[in-house]
């Protein structure tokens, strides 16, 4: 992998094994889930067309982020609701990626801020 800076803070980014999910997958406990066979992953697309894989959990607490954190207005919804699930992932597997100790989420997720950030700008 090459090593590459936060797409966010700028920080330096460690390698570790990930759950599925794009968002919490760089958490050990997400990874404890997903070997336990805990969770299920959907392909979600939002925020004019951006996908992720989330997990259940995240899927349902997604809503919880202030929408200024993907350079929305606040009172934007966000939540499940405003989700369009594409489809649930058949065998998911463990990877490695890249993940940001300081702002705490997986490359793919500081990515996806990043593109939704940019989708939202005037």
């Amino acid at each position: 992998m090459a090593d590459e800076q936060c797409p966010l803070c700028s920080g330096p980014l460690e390698v570790r094994q990930t759950s599925p999910c794009h968002e919490c997958g760089g958490d050990p406990d997400s990874l404890g889930r997903f070997r336990e066979g805990e969770d299920s992953y959907h392909a979600v697309r939002m925020f004019q067309g951006l996908e992720l894989i989330l997990c259940d959990m995240c899927m349902v607490s997604f809503g919880a982020h202030d929408p200024a954190f993907f350079g929305l207005q606040r009172d934007f919804g966000i939540g499940f609701e405003h989700m369009d699930i594409v489809k649930q992932i058949q065998s998911p597997t463990a990877r490695k990626d890249q993940f940001c100790p300081k702002c705490g989420y997986r490359l793919r997720f500081l990515r996806f801020v990043k593109d939704a950030r940019a989708n939202a700008a005037p």
